[in-house]
């Protein structure tokens, strides 16, 4: 009787955990990187690691910092081996983005602990992006993920233009499941699904994420939208409901790719952690510390468009602490 009594607890309990770890999410803010890399105002050294420090303060646990590119292609990129040199230690996910073994080497050279590197789901993407075909830049990416092994470093690997490519028209879903599973069997950390230039729609996301969620499980993928045609949220709650608990977003809704005509704005984190909090969700992260955030984000570029609930949340926050 007692045994069936503690097996019964237990089991409630490991309900219980379960439920807890499904509300959990991550955010990686991608602003320090994506989001500045197509700006017309190039920050600073200091002024970058001020918006990362903005952001870590309102909870932010993951953040993409910087990229090791030539800064001749991108010149808001340039010094980003001096910002990992400034970032304060601690439990804080930083991680940079790299184009090939030589932006690797350099990223390793700086101390990165964590690099996300690009796939392609089209061969123009990749031509226009890196100069390579699909096949050379897979395995470029392979190589990397034998250094990273035996370096001890994260490797998050991207398939960008995962839904359409701003040159070769729709993407063929297949092409994104064989990538992803390929990159995962090869040891990469996690594989996240990037609609480079928001063009998804929320059935297509729901249909992908369950199929890769089915075949994969939810714990190393991810997905990174922008919100060009307004469905960044939409989409963003159409992965989750597939079980997606990893999420890019950009703070202040940054972002674009200079190599892809069209992709505008990241979904604003703001956005997508009001959301997701409303949800029931748990990110981690404090909102009233985000817009502070999001604010900045906004007078260092003079761009940043801000959240689209960003009006609004600032006086509901306002009244709820009053």
């Amino acid at each position: 009787m007692v045994g069936r009594r503690i097996r019964a607890c237990q089991t409630v309990l490991d309900a219980m955990n379960r439920e807890h770890m499904d509300k959990q999410l991550v955010i990686t803010d991608v602003g320090p990187r994506d989001g500045l890399q197509n700006q017309p105002g190039i920050l600073s050294v200091e002024q970058r690691l001020q918006l990362i420090a903005a952001i870590a303060a309102a909870g932010v646990s993951s953040i993409e910092v910087g990229s090791f590119v030539s800064p001749k292609a991108v010149p808001a990129m340039a010094g980003t081996d001096a910002v990992l040199a400034s970032l304060p230690a601690g439990d804080l996910h930083y991680t940079v983005l790299i184009p090939n073994m030589r932006g690797y080497e350099l990223a390793r050279a700086a101390g990165a602990r964590s690099v996300t590197m690009v796939l392609y789901a089209s061969e123009s993407m990749a031509r226009k992006n890196v100069n390579m075909s699909i096949a050379e830049a897979d395995e470029a990416t392979a190589a990397i993920l034998a250094s990273a092994a035996a370096d001890g470093i994260e490797v998050i690997a991207t398939i960008s233009v995962a839904f359409a490519c701003p040159f070769d028209g729709a993407t063929d879903p297949g092409v994104v499941r064989t990538s992803a599973a390929r990159f995962l069997e090869l040891g990469a950390d996690r594989v996240v699904v990037a609609d480079t230039i928001g063009a998804a729609n929320p059935q297509q996301v729901r249909s992908l994420t369950a199929e890769l969620v089915a075949e994969h499980g939810p714990g190393q993928l991810g997905c990174h939208f922008h919100d060009t045609r307004a469905m960044g949220l939409a989409n963003v709650y159409a992965a989750v409901e597939s079980g997606i608990r990893r999420f890019d977003s950009s703070i202040g809704g940054l972002g674009g790719c200079p190599f892809a005509p069209g992709a505008s704005g990241n979904v604003a984190t703001e956005d997508v952690v009001m959301m997701l909090e409303q949800m029931g969700f748990d990110t981690g992260i404090d909102l009233d510390a985000l817009l502070r955030a999001s604010d900045l984000a906004e007078e260092l570029t003079g761009t940043a468009p801000g959240g689209r609930a960003k009006a609004w949340l600032k006086p509901w926050l306002a009244k709820r602490a009053g």
